[in-house]
């Protein structure tokens, strides 16, 4: 007599009754066998190993490496640099894979994501900051974005700057970007704003940078000022151009001598052909007529 074959399926219940459950463990201190002491204020947060670990590698490792002895392993850990709103944020979204975002915390619960290797945290993060992107907060994001390699989150912030650049250079967020994102703004084609005012505003950011760190406003700015396309300066701005970088020798003297090389010339360098392109927002002069077309 032959056996009935054995008929086996995965069959779903509810999708939304386990994060349900998992949620009411959010920072539970009932069944709890690890605990976190979190930023200045020491706050603490309950936790469950098993699940930290299996959602997480970084806690997988964590915990591996530490004494497995009951007493020792009551040892809170300490996580004094980041604050208790971002850490509950990154619990939430491990025991429920979803995520309570405002405009506040979005920064380091991205950082974060990035340090626990969440990348799908990470992605509902960079939604959540191209969704919510403002004229305060668009050059900390995009910096956050270049800091980590975030090519995705980077464009999104790049392509808001590019429609609200004249508001966004009086920012203090904008004063504050590294040299590296301020040349990653300086590099488009697309910004909203004419080169003198763009001039005058990396100028500002130079001595608040050099004021901070304590070095020059010429060492400072010597990678940013690359990027400025003074060839799009009418010869009277290139000499008040020239009469206040006697000051503080922000662009090299060089730089300046090539714009007027321009000027005498009227022809395009073949070495950088790319300074000769005007930018979406610049204001037409009359020797535009040698340069390239104008951005799109």
């Amino acid at each position: 007599m032959s056996r009935a074959p054995v008929v086996s399926s995965l069959l779903q219940g509810d999708g939304s009754a386990l994060p349900a459950a998992l949620r009411g463990l959010i920072n539970n201190a009932q069944c709890s066998d690890v605990s976190f002491v979190v930023g200045k204020q020491r706050q603490v947060v309950h936790a469950h190993r098993c699940i930290l670990m299996c959602r997480c590698k970084v806690f997988q490792r964590m915990f591996s490496r530490q004494p497995q002895t009951p007493k020792e392993m009551q040892v809170p850990f300490i996580l004094a640099d980041v604050q208790p709103e971002v850490f509950l944020a990154v619990i939430e979204f491990i025991y429920t894979n979803s995520v309570t975002l405002d405009s506040v915390i979005v920064l380091e619960v991205l950082t974060a994501a990035v340090e626990y290797g969440l990348t799908e945290l990470r992605k509902l993060c960079v939604d959540f900051i191209g969704q919510t992107l403002t004229v305060e907060l668009a050059c900390e994001a995009l910096q956050a974005a270049v800091t980590y390699g975030q090519g995705d989150m980077r464009q999104k912030c790049l392509g808001f700057i590019e429609l609200y650049t004249q508001e966004i250079i009086k920012t203090q967020s904008f004063r504050e970007l590294s040299d590296l994102g301020l040349v990653s703004i300086l590099q488009s084609d697309h910004l909203a704003i004419d080169e003198v005012p763009l001039i005058q505003a990396v100028r500002e950011w130079a001595y608040v940078s050099s004021a901070v760190l304590d070095v020059p406003v010429s060492v400072v700015a010597q990678d940013v000022v690359r990027d400025l396309r003074l060839v799009l300066l009418s010869p009277d701005e290139l000499t008040t151009l020239e009469r206040e970088n006697a000051k503080d020798e922000l662009i090299p003297e060089i730089q300046i001598a090539q714009a007027w090389k321009f000027h005498a010339l009227k022809k395009v360098s073949d070495s950088n052909p790319h300074h000769y392109q005007r930018r979406k927002g610049t204001l037409p002069r009359e020797h535009h007529l040698y340069l390239d077309p104008p951005a799109k």
